[in-house]
């Protein structure tokens, strides 16, 4: 396995096997990424410091249907837009803050948004024809575009002996000609966390209780947006999917809810990804302990983000005991068999003092997996 490319290195490692070597591969890297001209540096760069790198595709345009008007407005310290379709309106309000990154706009998909609502686009069954005519497929352009694209970081993938992934990955999104800024989070590989930002993290809780049959139907429109780009994904010959489930865990879903409402279309993604030939990436990183036999049923190869700080508490022995060897493990964590290191979700401070963590932590994996 000495020899082996850094692709053989991370599917040995999502798959197990005996002797199988630990890649290093940062989750998100955004202080080296903001240093980089595009995705190909990107990897390069990634490469000269001795990691794994994958190279990713940058996801499909979110882009609304031409015959959705889209107003925007501000008053006494709120910010409003509005989304008319053929089927219906959508509102959305939020408190206009003093940190607030986007000027006077209200991204659709955005975590600035969701702790500072006053009210949310998707309130109840009503809002569910407009909702279906706002998720839009992407365009017979937008299409060609992200295959041509594909096709250009696959090759450049196998060159250089190099993973390729799609699904999630966070970037700011805008849409049509007048570039109304859609937001940093949504995509391809957000179903769960997309009623987050459509619905708030209370009310889809309480629909499964007083409204079962919407909610159902609410994240079935969800997941039928996503899977049409997922799709997309899976035909440019990824070897990794990825869908983002930072809002899936235990902090907001009981179990019982999980296994209902959540369990059935992470089930129905990962066997795409599985008929087409690719293994399926999961990030969750709090919450996880009480649905591991949840998680393992779904049949995802990989779980990343594993991280006692920004998971709340979680306990690496614990994550070790319940996981170990039956799933990939991605992030900060001891052997396993199936394990990949990676230091936090995301390194994104750009100072001398980062920049020595990250040295000092190559070194030591280095030293510790190679001896030298």
């Amino acid at each position: 396995m000495a020899s082996s490319s850094s692709r053989e290195r991370m599917l040995g490692a999502i798959e197990g096997g005996p002797e199988a070597p630990i890649p290093c591969s940062f989750m998100i890297f955004r202080a080296l990424r903001a240093r980089c001209a595009d995705e190909f540096e990107f990897a390069r760069r990634q490469m000269e410091l001795g990691l794994d790198a994958r190279v990713q595709l940058d996801d499909l345009p979110i882009s609304f249907p031409p015959e959705v008007a889209i107003t925007e407005w501000q008053e006494e310290g709120l910010l409003h837009r509005a989304y008319k379709t053929p089927a219906g309106t959508l509102t959305a309000t939020c408190k206009h803050t003093d940190d607030w990154p986007y000027a006077t706009s209200i991204p659709i998909f955005d975590d600035w948004f969701s702790p500072r609502a006053v009210k949310y686009p998707v309130t109840g069954p009503d809002d569910l024809p407009a909702l279906r005519s706002l998720l839009a497929p992407p365009t017979a352009e937008e299409v060609a575009e992200f295959r041509e694209q594909a096709a250009a970081r696959k090759k450049f993938a196998r060159e250089h002996g190099l993973l390729f992934t799609g699904g999630w990955k966070s970037q700011r999104f805008v849409s049509g000609e007048d570039k109304l800024l859609v937001g940093d989070n949504g995509g391809t590989g957000t179903v769960i966390d997309t009623l987050m930002w459509l619905c708030g993290g209370t009310e889809p809780l309480l629909w499964a209780f007083d409204q079962p049959d919407f909610l159902r139907e609410l994240i079935g429109v969800v997941e039928e947006w996503n899977r049409a780009r997922l799709a997309l994904h899976l035909e440019a010959g990824v070897d990794l999917v990825m869908r983002r489930a930072w809002y899936e865990g235990t902090e907001f879903w009981s179990p019982k809810l999980y296994r209902e409402f959540i369990l059935p279309g992470l089930a129905a993604e990962v066997e795409m990804a599985h008929q087409a030939g690719a293994k399926f990436g999961y990030i969750i990183t709090s919450g996880v302990t009480a649905i591991a036999d949840l998680i393992l049923e779904s049949g995802a190869d990989v779980m990343v983000g594993v991280d006692p700080g920004e998971g709340k508490g979680t306990s690496l022995a614990e994550v070790r005991d319940l996981f170990g060897g039956r799933i990939g493990l991605w992030g900060l964590l001891g052997p396993t068999g199936r394990f990949i290191l990676c230091p936090v979700d995301n390194v994104r401070a750009d100072t001398e003092n980062a920049w020595r963590n990250v040295k000092v932590f190559i070194e030591t994996w280095r030293f510790l997996t190679e001896g030298a």
